[in-house]
């Protein structure tokens, strides 16, 4: 029989559970000391990404800047180059209207006739006075080869000849004069009198006026007269919309002393007659090259102290303001000069973030926020 302490020891229950208590604290405890620190790290990223979301969202695009030519505006009027007010040569009473007030005439075409009274009279005597005096002259001259008469008769028998062809021609540019003739190719501007009225001579009875070419004048400062030259293409916006290019042919070297300003004349083609004299344009001349940015004129804003410009974002999501020159306004947008050759341009959103505010940017169709108070 074995003695007692030859038995082999065996752990009470007691001493089981308290070894798996043990056990389990330790591995917390490590657990704890080996991901302590990327939970930190997880709330800070946390924390981060809420600030981040909190900032507000505006839309911007890359705008580049590109050379084009800088243009003096100003505003001119159209103005016919050839116009005539057509005067009666001769008296008497209208019998022909060849024409209507608006129809195009070409040159030498009638416009009225008067009738020619006693003319055809004066005419016929005129031509038989000539005939005489030639027959007289002829005589005269052979008995003057012959030495029957005197150099002097000779010499007033050609003068009556003369004096008689005079009259001849006179009586035939009267007749002439009864048929009113356009003096130049143009439109039919007035046309005051109708068949039967009398007419004295020096009375305007038409207007005719040629459109093409077609001249803009306008008035263009001081500053900028040194900058415009003859022979440079220029621009011409009518009020329909219509835009038609010309040429400077004329740029005045005298100011005016009430406006100071100066005459600048271009001539632009209207061969169908379609662009009317008297019409109001807005005209671009070129100046000189410059870069600048094309953008729509929504994107303008003021700042605090009311100077125009734009809002762009930085490499460090920082809000600036830029201060413009509003170079030229076309159809396609606003050209703006005084800004870096490339930018973030905030396009959506300026209104609601102001300078030194960090932003958060979308280039796609996300939807700008206003700042989060």
């Amino acid at each position: 029989m074995m003695n007692d302490k030859t038995k082999s020891w065996r752990p009470k229950s007691s001493h089981l559970i308290a070894i798996v208590i043990a056990i389990a604290a330790i591995t917390w405890v490590a657990s704890g000391m080996v991901a302590g620190t990327p939970q930190a790290q997880t709330t800070e990223e946390e924390a981060a990404q809420s600030l981040e979301e909190n900032l507000p969202l505006v839309r911007v695009r890359t705008s580049k800047a590109t050379s084009r030519v800088r243009e003096v505006i100003l505003f001119g009027r159209t103005e016919a180059i050839n116009k005539a007010d057509i005067a009666a040569e001769t008296s008497g009473r209208i019998i022909k209207k060849a024409v209507e007030k608006g129809d195009f005439i070409k040159k030498g075409s009638v416009i009225y006739s008067i009738h020619i009274d006693d003319r055809q009279v004066k005419l016929s005597e005129a031509e038989a006075e000539v005939d005489y005096q030639e027959i007289a002259y002829n005589a005269a001259k052979k008995l003057s080869t012959k030495q029957f008469q005197s150099r002097v008769k000779l010499a007033e028998s050609l003068a009556k000849l003369e004096k008689a062809k005079a009259s001849l021609a006179m009586i035939k540019l009267e007749i002439a004069r009864t048929v009113i003739r356009a003096p130049i190719s143009g439109f039919v501007n007035d046309l005051p009198l109708s068949i039967g009225d009398y007419v004295k001579s020096g009375d305007v009875v038409a207007a005719v006026v040629d459109l093409n070419p077609l001249r803009i004048v306008g008035q263009v400062s001081e500053k900028d007269v040194s900058r415009i030259h003859r022979g440079e293409v220029a621009h011409a916006r009518l009020p329909n919309g219509q835009e038609i290019a010309g040429t400077v042919r004329y740029v005045s070297r005298t100011g005016s002393e009430a406006t100071r300003t100066f005459r600048v004349d271009i001539w632009v083609d209207n061969a169908d007659g379609a662009i009317p004299e008297g019409l109001t344009t807005e005209l671009r001349l070129p100046a000189e090259q410059e870069n600048a940015h094309l953008m729509s004129p929504a994107v303008l804003t003021l700042d605090q102290n009311g100077v125009v410009g734009v809002k762009a974002v930085d490499v460090d999501g920082m809000v600036r303001f830029h201060a413009v020159q509003i170079i030229a306004d076309t159809v396609d947008g606003v050209w703006l000069g005084g800004l870096d050759d490339e930018l973030t341009l905030i396009t959506v959103g300026q209104e609601f973030v102001r300078p030194g505010q960090k932003v958060r940017t979308a280039t796609g169709n996300e939807k700008s926020e206003a700042p989060k108070s």
